[in-house]
């Protein structure tokens, strides 16, 4: 967030400080000097100007010191090699547009994303079936083509996975949105993800956003949807923020910002712990350069695989997509370096984990360059 200030008197320290009026010259004292006339036209600083001045120099130091800190220790963290052998486990998701379930998807494009998908290790889809309605029902008008799509995906790619991708604003990061605190909200977003399951979906993918760190209430939907999944043997998956990468981070940006990006690793595992599958949403950081950004998503993977369970399948998300603002520079976070992050985070914290894989996201706004360094980097797909 920029912050700026303004400042009352500047004007002031412009203004000339000597006497114009014409008094009698004091008289000197015997054997001192006289006093030299002042430039004319030199204007003399006030003591207050060079304490602005001063703070103003140390807090930019307070600033930019620690963030060349950061840049400077995720540089590093992206050196090294992976381990040999940290390549696909074949548990790898994608996320797909709505285009796939509301009609406009024909057995052709089915065919194609079938040729695009086989041999890469992509076991589960989860395709965009919502978005809920804020009260956490789901018409079944806007995904009429779902049938036909987990059919059509059975038929093409034998052994993958049809997930519904199902999100909503929250009613924390604005004046509208799904209120997770309204028990009567909560049990329309179970209901509704049984009528997904009941489309023949495999499984329910919730992609909930801003959450915040600590939220009791998404942990009290999680627990009801875990039930009604395991009742239907059926999958469990959300998108999760990041992990703080220094610590509370997450409460620094909840202070100043209504949409925090990240939680804290003891909410992420408690999150872990309550799903099949956990993806983590690791683009969007803001990161200048390619190594940063490798670096960074090697660190988040390291953070996420300390917390979650071996029975709980990880997936690091990776960005198919291109643009170039802010919060994403396109030429830094690149699909080959959070492959080349994620392996060598997977490399220094469990190499042997079974159940990890990377995520795709999303397949609209995929690049040729982007599948080509996800083949090539994780499925070795030459």
């Amino acid at each position: 967030m920029d912050h700026t200030e303004s400042r009352d008197g500047t004007a002031g320290a412009d203004e000339p400080t000597d006497d114009t009026r014409a008094t009698p010259d004091p008289t000197p004292e015997p054997g001192s000097a006289p006093e030299p006339a002042p430039e004319p036209g030199r204007k003399r600083r006030r003591p207050w100007v060079r304490r602005v001045r001063r703070t103003a120099l140390v807090l930019a130091l307070l600033l930019i010191v620690p963030l060349v800190a950061v840049e400077t220790a995720l540089r590093v963290n992206y050196m090294g090699d992976p381990a040999d052998g940290t390549y696909t486990r074949g548990r790898d998701a994608m996320w797909l547009g709505h285009a796939w379930v509301d009609g406009r998807k024909k057995d052709a494009d089915v065919t194609a994303l079938a040729g695009r998908l086989k041999d890469t290790g992509v076991r589960d889809l989860y395709v965009h079936t919502g978005p809920l309605e804020h009260d956490g029902t789901l018409p079944k008008s806007v995904y009429p083509r779902a049938r036909w799509f987990i059919d059509a995906v059975h038929r093409e790619l034998p052994g993958v996975r049809v997930q519904a991708f199902l999100g909503d604003v929250l009613a924390n990061g604005g004046p509208e949105g799904l209120e997770l605190g309204d028990a009567a909200t909560r049990a329309e977003v179970v209901r509704s993800a049984g009528q997904v399951l009941d489309t023949g979906y495999e499984g329910v993918h919730l992609d909930l956003e801003p959450l915040h760190s600590g939220d009791e209430h998404y942990l009290d939907l999680l627990d009801d949807l875990r039930e009604l999944t395991r009742e239907r043997d059926a999958q469990l998956s959300v998108a999760a923020h990041q992990i703080d990468p220094l610590p509370h981070l997450h409460s620094v940006a909840g202070f100043v910002a209504d949409h925090p990006k990240w939680w804290s690793q003891e909410f992420f595992g408690q999150v872990a712990r309550r799903v099949d599958q956990i993806a983590v949403m690791s683009y969007d950081t803001a990161r200048l350069f390619e190594s940063t950004y490798g670096g960074y998503v090697a660190q988040q993977t390291s953070l996420a695989l300390e917390v979650t369970p071996p029975t709980t399948h990880l997936l690091m998300g990776l960005p198919f997509y291109y643009e170039s603002n802010p919060s994403h520079w396109g030429h830094a976070e690149t699909v080959a370096a959070a492959v080349r992050g994620a392996r060598l985070g997977l490399s220094r914290t469990d190499p042997d984990r079974e159940l990890f894989g990377l995520a795709p996201y999303i397949d609209f706004a995929a690049t040729e360059t982007n599948w080509k360094e996800f083949e090539e980097g994780w499925a070795r797909r030459p």
